[in-house]
């Protein structure tokens, strides 16, 4: 029989994966899987057990849980070299990535089950890895910021709330941009590195993106008198097209260079990055598309 690993966070979301554990079970047990079961209690534990794994024991790894624990399982797969293929079952609060892919918490057991895989690029951002983004600057934390019980209380929404609580105070940031042709200095609200169409519940940031195609969408927001920034917001959020906006830095590449070279010293914390909802490396930042170098099944 194949060996399934499923682990899941039982924290993620609304807390509800429980009421589905006992079906997914059922599931991959009758699709001929011997079926193991790690639940996530404490942070880095889905590391530390990954780190005990044999190179190819597992034919697959479902990961329950947000875009933060598909986080940790990729960069623990990746740190230890196991070979396997990876299943997702999105019961966190924004699950970008899976939303992208058209996975739920509900049918996700079963395209796992029904055997359908893409080999898709991950990102590799001063040694760490993402799956979906790599970001900084205005928005780039709010993830990491929204209080666990308003995510379960209001759910993605969540996100908006914090991302309008920080406009007031937010100052532009110098950046210089290198790519694998050319450099460029901007003073920027915001930057994001994408792999998918979307990050931070917003669905429609980055609709020309693609997961295997070895380029990552770079998309950058310079500084702009609010109003003109309220709007951009407002197209991004209804899906009209914006990236071509002359206040936007928008590119395709599989090679980045991001450094703040201002003349003050921002707060800490401004210069950290958000990669997939988790803290990332500080700036400067370099990021490189691995084209395909992971195995996920899709519907």
């Amino acid at each position: 029989m194949k060996k399934l690993k499923l682990i899941y966070n039982p924290f993620a979301g609304d807390k509800s994966f429980k009421n589905n554990l006992d079906t997914s079970i059922q599931l991959f047990q009758q699709a001929g899987y011997d079926v193991h079961i790690f639940r996530s209690m404490i942070i880095g534990d889905i590391e530390e057990h990954i780190s005990q794994l044999g190179e190819d024991e597992y034919h697959t790894i479902v990961i329950s849980g947000g875009d933060g624990s598909v986080n940790m399982l990729v960069n623990s797969i990746m740190k230890f070299g196991i070979k396997t293929k990876v299943g997702i079952i999105p019961s966190g609060t924004a699950n970008d990535f899976a939303r992208f892919l058209k996975l739920d918490v509900e049918t996700a057991p079963q395209v796992i089950c029904n055997g359908k895989t893409r080999k898709i690029d991950i990102g590799l951002a001063s040694g760490k890895y993402f799956i979906n983004v790599c970001a900084a600057g205005l928005l780039s934390n709010v993830s990491q910021i929204v209080d666990a019980n308003l995510k379960t209380v209001l759910g993605k929404f969540a996100y908006y709330v914090k991302g309008i609580e920080q406009l007031p105070n937010f100052t532009p940031l110098k950046m210089k941009i290198t790519n694998s042709s050319e450099e460029q200095t901007q003073d920027l609200y915001w930057f994001t590195i994408l792999n998918t169409s979307g990050t931070g519940g917003f669905d429609k940031i980055s609709p020309r993106a693609d997961i295997d195609d070895g380029l990552f969408d770079f998309i950058g927001f310079k500084a702009m008198p609010i109003h003109e920034l309220g709007l951009l917001f407002v197209k991004m959020l209804r899906g009209y097209e914006y990236l071509d906006d002359k206040n936007i830095i928008y590119f395709k590449d599989n090679y980045f260079r991001v450094e703040y070279v201002g003349d003050t010293n921002p707060a800490i914390g401004i210069l950290g990055t958000d990669l997939d909802g988790e803290s990332g490396p500080p700036l400067p930042i370099e990021v490189t598309n691995l084209k395909q170098q992971l195995e996920i099944f899709i519907a």
